[in-house]
């Protein structure tokens, strides 16, 4: 049994060029099939991913309201200080004299905020909507 080792792996027999050739075909083929399935999925989780912070976010800005009775002074650190898994990527901007807030988050270039109270675009309804402002200034 050695020996018929010995014998295969001293022979010069190989792959022939075609069959190579083919081979890296069907690689193409199943690479061209999933890098678009691939790139679809990385931006649904993005967006979820952003939608999630910021869900995760609106518990920690009412405690601090429960807190403070006012918006007035809520930023980042101070949801942060609230709860230490609020995404550091979040934006806080408050409204009216501390009535209202708006949330908003981005994770590539998946963009979105929610309002509440007396915010710009009318009071809060837990609506997560998709925001096209420049990172910075996600909330209208």
């Amino acid at each position: 049994m050695i020996d018929k080792l010995r014998a295969r792996l001293a022979s010069d027999e190989g792959f022939t060029l075609i069959e190579l050739l083919v081979v890296i075909i069907i690689i193409g083929i199943l690479l061209a099939i999933a890098v678009p399935s691939y790139l679809g999925f990385r931006t649904r989780a993005n967006d979820a991913a952003a939608k999630a912070n910021i869900r995760a976010a609106i518990p920690s800005a009412e405690a601090f309201y429960a807190d403070n009775g006012t918006y007035t002074g809520m930023d980042i650190t101070a949801l942060k200080s609230v709860d230490q898994g609020v995404s550091a990527s979040l934006e806080v901007s408050v409204y009216n004299s501390g009535t209202g807030y708006c949330l908003a988050d981005h994770n590539g270039t998946s963009k979105f905020y929610v309002q509440r109270g007396s915010g710009a675009s009318g009071p809060y309804n837990a609506q997560i909507t998709a925001s096209t402002a420049a990172v910075g200034s996600l909330c209208p």
